[in-house]
């Protein structure tokens, strides 16, 4: 597998990347389980004189890399990387385009979880952080997304503070998640926001230590999900779902 390719596994993945832009699929293996539930995209890639193959268990696990392909792999071009400015935050605000911005979230299954959620709750895009240890859109995030990163734009980040400060300037409420010591989400969505219908971005910290000091200043509030106690907190992803269905109602209920 060259450097420059992207395997996208599991048939809701790879169905998903079909229907948005089937041009984009260059190879497609699959095993004979599943050859018999993909004849269009077979059909579509026979005319485009692309390859498609049904090959044996353990090749697939190796074009695969893995063991949880989901009885299919579609061979991609790797998306492009969108490097986000002041100047997208002011085109995205223009928009009133919200979005979910990660800080160090290093596991890549989380980043996929996350992506699946903002997809769901129609959130255009995610903004993730330049650091080497941040999870990039790979083969592991395709697969947990299960086609939400087809329909969530991935951007990079390369000063986190700096960037959020930005979006607040362009008018952005920037949520960000605390484990404790911010305020408790309502329910309601955005009470005491000055515009309700202002774009927001969430923004949530890494799996472990959660937001770094410089990023929770540079938010205009920060929030907490309540609980017993017992635990400390959730999951970041499990935190996102809560947090977007919170952000996301108050807006549709003005």
């Amino acid at each position: 597998m060259k450097n420059d390719e992207l395997r996208i596994c599991g048939l809701t993945a790879v169905r998903a990347r079909f229907d948005r832009d089937p041009a984009s699929i260059t190879r497609l293996y699959f095993d004979a389980p599943m050859a018999r539930r993909i004849g269009a995209m077979c059909s579509a890639l026979a005319s485009a004189r692309k390859i498609y193959r049904c090959v044996e268990p353990a090749e697939l696990e190796k074009i695969a890399g893995s063991v949880h392909h989901g009885g299919i792999v579609a061979v991609v071009a790797p998306p492009p990387d969108r490097i986000a400015t002041a100047a997208e935050a002011a085109q995205w605000a223009e928009r009133r385009e919200s979005l979910v911005l990660l800080d160090g979230i290093g596991n890549a299954h989380n980043l996929g979880a996350i992506a699946r959620t903002a997809a769901f709750f129609g959130v255009p895009r995610l903004a993730i952080a330049s650091d080497p240890g941040t999870a990039r859109p790979g083969e592991s995030a395709y697969r947990v997304a299960e086609g939400g990163l087809e329909f969530v734009e991935v951007w990079t980040v390369v000063y986190i503070p700096a960037f959020l400060r930005a979006l607040a300037a362009a008018g952005f409420d920037v949520v960000g998640a605390a484990t404790q010591g911010g305020k408790s989400i309502s329910g309601k969505g955005r009470p005491g926001v000055r515009d309700p219908a202002a774009p927001w971005a969430l923004v949530l910290g890494n799996e472990e230590l959660g937001l770094t000091p410089e990023t929770a200043a540079a938010c205009t509030r920060l929030v907490t999900i309540p609980g017993s106690g017992r635990i400390e907190s959730l999951n970041v992803s499990a935190a996102a779902a809560v947090l977007l269905h919170d952000l996301v109602s108050g807006r549709r209920g003005r």
